[in-house]
């Protein structure tokens, strides 16, 4: 495909040109990635208790359960590294995100850039939002479940740090992701992919879509967790609609004064 240069708009990069800057933009995201992941092995300790909060409100309502626990001996160092890979991830979503538009805006005209410097900071504001809801209010949810449902059948709750710590940095990254569905509804609309009617229109397959991606996401088999992520898909599926919808009505003035 075809691409402008940054510092040319009428220039057209070639396929070496692309790939070049494809390369680039990888190694920035993945030196960005990398960062992070050490600044999160410095504050590892305090990022262990922050997830551990939803667990802490969960068990002072349940005496039963206890300290969490790791059976092998590398155990615990392996959900450090792991919890310290998606913080990193998180703290430089950011930088990443920033390097992914930025190899899109070089093929884009210059009306069509201010797309872009707009969706750099919806999407870190969406992944962190996704992150933190999350956080605070489907994990305590959740784990309240999990608890009931094993009284109900019976089970004495033994729960492993590394499995808990892999549960809960597997889930904030899904759900980060996740909340990014009004921007990829907003793109394939601008690309003239897809109409608001069409989209309007497409409704329930939405809603089938939003279910069965859950279904995939989530690493648990509960309805609960699928639901919670679901739900949620949707609702942004609807918000990016809206979006569609303001950026239509924006255009069509904007055609109309310069008429």
């Amino acid at each position: 495909m075809a691409r402008r240069a940054p510092d040319n708009p009428n220039a057209v990069m070639t396929l070496g040109d692309h790939l070049e800057e494809l390369r680039t933009r990888l190694i920035l995201a993945l030196l960005g990635v990398a960062v992070g992941t050490a600044v999160s092995l410095g504050i590892g300790r305090w990022i262990i208790r922050w997830i551990q909060i939803p667990y802490e409100q969960v068990r002072a309502r349940h005496p039963e359960l206890h300290e969490l626990v790791y059976l092998a001996p590398a155990d615990a160092f392996i959900a450090y590294m792991k919890i310290c890979v998606v913080s990193g991830l998180i703290i430089s979503a950011p930088w990443v995100f920033y390097q992914i538009w930025m190899f899109v805006a070089a093929g884009l005209y210059e009306h069509e850039r201010r797309y872009v410097r707009t969706a750099v900071p919806l999407c870190v504001g969406l992944f962190l939002a996704g992150a933190l809801f999350f956080l605070f209010v489907i994990a305590p949810v959740s784990l309240e479940f999990f608890v009931r449902f094993g009284k109900v059948i019976g089970v004495v709750p033994l729960w492993m740090f590394q499995k808990y710590v892999s549960f809960m940095a597997i889930m904030t990254l899904i759900f980060g992701l996740a909340f990014q569905t009004p921007i990829a509804v907003f793109a394939v609309h601008k690309l003239g992919l897809v109409s608001v009617e069409a989209l309007r229109s497409k409704r329930k397959f939405a809603l089938f879509a939003a279910f069965a991606i859950a279904a995939i996401a989530t690493p648990s088999v509960d309805a609960f967790s699928q639901v919670a992520l679901a739900i949620p898909l949707y609702m942004l599926y609807e918000f990016g609609i809206i979006l569609c919808i303001i950026s239509d009505r924006r255009s069509a003035r904007a055609r109309s004064s310069d008429g």
